[in-house]
Order: structure tokens, then C-alpha cells, then sequence
């Protein structure tokens, strides 16, 4: 069974037609928010940031969301490929104690364990990640506005419930609760136009890349958020995929190069409040120069569950810890087959396999 299915934009399905792909026509490399699922990918990352890339030496912006932010900031170390295996074993080994009477771990407590990993993944290496010679790293985080402005165990919740019925009625309506903060290697230009939702960049330093990061990462009520970053505004900052869960942006208006997208899905869907909101999840003019790549629906059926790691899984196999690494290690196994077979398709392209996004 295949396992992986390419999808392109109209743009990019005219440059697949006339001339197939080189990582040199590549501009832009997306990385979404969606936990666990990320996991698929690491195969995929190892290919494309380990090897492919590697052969040419112009600029790539690297944008990522969450999980997204992690992978794309391992993408700048010295040996991605490596990094890529670590985040995965760390991603997978997670596991968090819990304490008297407790059925799910508090988010002071996965925060402080979550924030001890990544200085620990990053250790030494900080500064090599925001010199890289060519990746230009950018991570999304949403700072809170008004009354979401700082952490509060009764007003936050109130928060987060007005969020979700202004973005119900309209996307630039959640601006008025959470803007999308964007931390940027120094110097880099956004490669998206921003002009969609409120939007600020902010320069990465040593100072600040450990809290954006962790930020980028903090899922409401699951960690805490990140207060007062370093040079940026004040305030609290959480999971960048709250603004931006899939990384739906205007790319064309910016880059003239193409998009490349390792997902988890065929749909880009634009917040993580858009989840059920079906009628977002169309394509856009914003992904006409995407070419993403995805798990065939019917193969994920073949991992363990049926289904991708997710979230879910803590619940399901509760105190059971050897259950979930091997089942989420048998994912990210068999999720091989997709970094095979995109670098089969990139040796003889084959324009009938590329479905419209």
C-alpha cells in the first residue's frame, strides 16, 4: 500500500508538471502544530533537512507552530539528522509523575518538566540554531490581549470562551483576544504577509529563544503560559497553533519560491478554534504554491489503533508507559515508508500521483 500522498497548489502543480522538484525551487518549509501526530514525520525531516536541503546553499524560511517550532528549530542544528532521532525518543519517552490523588499531571508540573527538556535538547547549541548560515527560523507563538493578558485560573477559562465564540463568527475577530507573535531569526522578513490576522515579529536572542520555544508549545490549561518573554511585549504567550494550528498563511505574496509541507493531513486547517469549523479547512489562494505531504488515510489505518499518535493516548493507556512508547514507536517506524517513497517520486516524478490541494 502506498503510504504517501502529494497534493500541490495550482502554482505548484504547474512547476511540478514542467520541471518535477529541486530542494533549490523550495522557499518556505511549513511545521504544524498537532502533538503527537508530528511523530509521523520525523522520517520525512531526517530526509529533507538531512540530506536533500543539504545540496544547495540558498535561503529557506522555517515556520512552525508547537510541535512544529520544535522540529523546525532542530532542523538548524549542526546535525539535524541527529536531532530529528533525539526529539524523537524524547517526544515518545515523555512521561510525566503524578502526584497523591491526581489523574492527569497539572500544567505547573509539565511546564517545569517540559522547559527543563528543551534547555536540555538545546544545551550548547542556541546560538549555532539562530546563526545558521541558511535556514531562517521563525516561531509562532499567540500572546494573550485584555483579560488573557495574564494567567488566571477563573478569568482565563472566561477567556478562552469568548475566543472561541468571536472565532466563530469570524477569524480576525480572534485578534481581539490573542494576537500571533512570531519570533524571527534576526534580520529574517516574514515570509508570509500578515495582513490576515494582528500579527508582530520580534528578533530571536539567546535571551529568548528557550521561552518563545516553550511558549510555541504551551497548550492552554495543559502547560502554563510563558510570561514576559524577553523583548517582546508583556504578557502571557501560549501555543502558537491557538493563531495558526496548521500554518494557513499567505505565502505566495511574499515568496516566489514553492512551499514545501510535511503534514499529517491533506487539510490546512487555519486555528486550532477552527477545528470543527469545516468550512475553513478549504484551500486557499495562501497554499497555491504548497506542495504538502501526507499520510494516506487508508495506510494510517495500518499503525497501531488505526489511527496517528495523538493526545488521546495518554488517556488510553493511562499509567501504562511501555504501551504507548511502543505504540508510538511503532508510528514513527513504519512512518519510514513515507521519506521512501517522496524520495522515489523525487527521482522519476510522476505528475498522475500529485493531487490538487
Amino acid at each position: 500500500m502506498q503510504a504517501l500522498r502529494i497534493y500541490a497548489g495550482p502554482t505548484a502543480f504547474r512547476h511540478l508538471t514542467a520541471n518535477g522538484l529541486q530542494a533549490a525551487d523550495i522557499g518556505v518549509v511549513p511545521g504544524a502544530a498537532g502533538g503527537p501526530k508530528g511523530l509521523i514525520l520525523g522520517p520525512l525531516d531526517r530526509f529533507v533537512f538531512g540530506d536533500w536541503l543539504n545540496k544547495t546553499s540558498h535561503e529557506v524560511h522555517l515556520v512552525g507552530a508547537s510541535i512544529g517550532a520544535w522540529r523546525m528549530a532542530t532542523a538548524c542544528l549542526d546535525d539535524p539528522a541527529a536531532g530529528f532521532r533525539q526529539l524523537e525518543r524524547d517526544y515518545i519517552a515523555q512521561n510525566y509523575a503524578l502526584k497523591p490523588g491526581e489523574k492527569f499531571p497539572s500544567a505547573g508540573t509539565v511546564s517545569a518538566d517540559f522547559g527543563r527538556k528543551l534547555i536540555s535538547f538545546y544545551s550548547g547549541k542556541v546560538a549555532g540554531v539562530l546563526r545558521h548560515p541558511r535556514y531562517r527560523l521563525h516561531i509562532v507563538t499567540s500572546r494573550g490581549r485584555h483579560i488573557l493578558g495574564r494567567e488566571h485560573r477563573v478569568v482565563t477559562p472566561l477567556g478562552y470562551l469568548g475566543a472561541y465564540l468571536s472565532n466563530a463568527i469570524a477569524r480576525k475577530a480572534l485578534g481581539a483576544w490573542l494576537e500571533r507573535v512570531v519570533f524571527s531569526s534576526a534580520g529574517a522578513a516574514l515570509p508570509f504577509a500578515a495582513n490576515d490576522f494582528p500579527t508582530r515579529q520580534i528578533s530571536l536572542s539567546l535571551d529568548n529563544f528557550n521561552p518563545a520555544l516553550q511558549a510555541s508549545c504551551s497548550i492552554p490549561f495543559v502547560l502554563r503560559a510563558v510570561n514576559d518573554i524577553p523583548g517582546a511585549p508583556t504578557g502571557a504567550y501560549w501555543d502558537g497553533g491557538i493563531t495558526d494550528y496548521h500554518l494557513h498563511l499567505n505565502y505566495p505574496a511574499v515568496s516566489k519560491k514553492l512551499v514545501l509541507y510535511p503534514h499529517f493531513q491533506k487539510s490546512v486547517v487555519p486555528g486550532w478554534l477552527d477545528k470543527t469549523l469545516r468550512w475553513r479547512h478549504k484551500s486557499t489562494p495562501f497554499l497555491s504554491s504548497m506542495v504538502l505531504l501526507a499520510p494516506n488515510p487508508e495506510w494510517v489505518k495500518t499503525l497501531p489503533n488505526s489511527k496517528l499518535p495523538d493526545r488521546s493516548d495518554f488517556a488510553h493507556y493511562g499509567t501504562d508507559l511501555q504501551a504507548r512508547i511502543k505504540a508510538w514507536a511503532a508510528a514513527a517506524s513504519a512512518s519510514e515508508q513515507l521519506a521512501d517513497e517522496w524520495q522515489q517520486w523525487l527521482r522519476r516524478p510522476d505528475i498522475e500521483l500529485v493531487g490538487a490541494l
